[in-house]
């Protein structure tokens, strides 16, 4: 099947969750939901192996990949305050999950190798990588290749036939589900298996009947596991910012009526869902600001409460003066210490980018007088641009650097800015072009193998970046290369910085200081 168009709802602005980062946390959630809902609830058993020459194996401890993985096989929401409790918990029931280092040739820095047990003694083998964002891509199941990314029913059957003798096993499986979005069979030494993506559940009487085919040897269900779903022959729009410039032409348009629009075509919603559903995310990130604002305690973190230091500074006059940037720094702060604190966020796009859009975004809209509907237009416009970089590059750190999480949020919240400030849509696109131009080549260093430092004043660098992007591109500033241009120039520059560089152990986190801090927290 063709690689499905990015959602804002479910690559860009989002997962609502708990924890450091949602290239571990909500990814191996995800992950283990799937394991679980393959062993129809009943783990006993699960071995998580992480390639010795990848991401994982340095920060699966400090970035909470253990308990997001362990949350997702209990079957806990990722809001639920007892996320950062799972492994413990599973323990407690009974649920034995371990987690080791070894060497196996990963391909990829965020690969998972899992072999899980059911208590009955079913045993499923599976190869999954998180690809950042929380979205994440089971690669493997019991050896055989497979594509699932969460957002359809799945029927995974296996059978006793290879061959010609599959191909029509696989047609007559067609024929008893009848409505399917799409069907592979693949074989492997003397078993094949069928992979059918649909739309909505598999009745008791279709399962029936494909359990009753005499070749066929196990059955698994699953349930998507992202909140727009997919659907097949999806067709968008846009999908890169030189079609919607030229998609512009056509008519009079605003950047968050397109953004609204595109949604609306790739999550089978209407335009009114969509702002509905970006209002609620809004409202999320305007609690996330108040909570941060009154203080946080937690003690597995390097920073205490900071944000209250801004209006503080700026009584005693120790402020260079800006409204609205010292309360886009304090609020980006705030967003940050309820990440660190495990409180709710939502990953804007990740969750180690958190802060720089909401936080920016917020901060301006609290300073300038802009309603909670211009708010929300402005994150329409940055979603938009999200869905252009997910195109073109990733979110994920463990491959690209920094560039693309807290980068990537700062290109977004430019484009927000423009769009709050009735720019027009080239200079949405503009904003967002000359901000990610500034970032080009930032790496991910966490000290002490926290999503804290550097991540705090990246956050910050991102959202003034932001604003001065939005700025020179209301006056009319030259960008001079185009957005899409600027992405693929951004994404070759990661793929191009060294592994330690890209989220695992390098540069400041490999200070002394930083390994004395992770020793302290240790």
């Amino acid at each position: 099947m063709d690689k499905l168009p990015p959602s804002i709802f479910n690559d860009v602005i989002g997962p609502v969750m708990r924890g450091p980062s949602s290239s571990h946390v909500a990814a191996a959630a995800r992950i283990g939901s799937l394991v679980r809902q393959a062993l129809s609830g009943r783990v006993k058993k699960v071995l998580v192996e992480f390639d010795v020459n990848g991401s994982l194996a340095e920060s699966y401890d400090g970035h909470g990949s253990d308990f997001g993985f362990a949350s997702g096989i209990l079957g806990l929401d990722l809001t639920d305050p007892s996320v950062q409790d799972a492994c413990v918990i599973a323990g407690a029931k009974g649920v034995d999950i371990q987690f080791c280092i070894s060497d196996y040739g990963a391909v990829h820095p965020n690969h998972y190798r899992i072999e899980a047990w059911a208590e009955d003694g079913t045993c499923h083998r599976w190869d999954a990588i998180s690809v950042g964002g929380g979205m994440v891509k089971m690669e493997g199941f019991n050896r055989f290749d497979i594509s699932i990314e969460g957002g359809y029913f799945e029927l995974l059957l296996t059978t006793g036939v290879t061959g010609c003798a599959l191909q029509d096993l696989a047609r007559t499986v067609s024929r008893i589900i009848g409505d399917y979005e799409g069907i592979v069979s693949v074989s492997r030494f003397e078993q094949g298996l069928i992979n059918v993506k649909t739309m909505s559940p598999l009745s008791a009487n279709v399962l029936e009947d494909l359990g009753a085919l005499c070749s066929v040897l196990d059955i698994v269900c699953l349930k998507p596991i992202l909140p727009t779903p997919s659907r097949a022959r999806c067709e968008v729009p846009f999908i890169t910012s030189t079609q919607l410039l030229q998609w512009v032409q056509q008519g009079e348009w605003e950047m968050w009526e397109l953004a609204a629009m595109y949604e609306s075509k790739r999550g089978n919603m209407s335009e009114d869902e969509v702002l509905a559903r970006m209002g609620q995310l809004v409202d999320i990130m305007q609690n996330c600001i108040t909570e941060g604002l009154t203080g946080t305690e937690y003690a597995d973190r390097i920073l205490g409460p900071q944000a209250h230091r801004i209006d503080q500074a700026m009584k005693e006059g120790y402020q260079v003066p800006g409204d609205a940037l010292n309360c886009a720094i304090k609020y980006i702060t705030a967003i940050m210490e309820v990440k660190s604190a495990m409180g709710v966020i939502v990953a804007a796009p990740t969750a180690g980018a958190c802060a720089c859009l909401p936080g920016t975004v917020l901060g301006v809209a609290r300073t300038t007088g802009r309603s909670r509907d211009d708010i929300i237009k402005g994150m329409l416009a940055a979603g938009l641009v999200g869905v252009f970089i997910a195109q073109g590059a990733t979110f994920a750190a463990e491959v690209a650097g920094c560039q693309v999480e807290c980068g990537a949020g700062s290109g977004m919240a430019a484009a927000a800015l423009t769009q709050m400030f009735h720019g027009t849509v080239e200079q949405c696109v503009d904003a967002a072009a000359m901000a990610l131009q500034s970032v080009t080549g930032l790496v991910c260093d966490p000290v002490a193998n926290r999503v804290e430092v550097p991540c705090l004043g990246k956050n910050i660098m991102g959202g003034v970046n932001a604003i001065a992007s939005a700025n020179m591109a209301l006056a009319g500033y030259d960008k001079v290369i185009p957005l899409d241009e600027t992405i693929g120039a951004m994404y070759d520059i990661g793929l191009k910085l060294p592994l330690e560089l890209r989220c695992t152990w390098g540069g400041l986190g490999k200070t002394k200081t930083s390994m004395d801090i992770r020793k302290r927290l240790s």
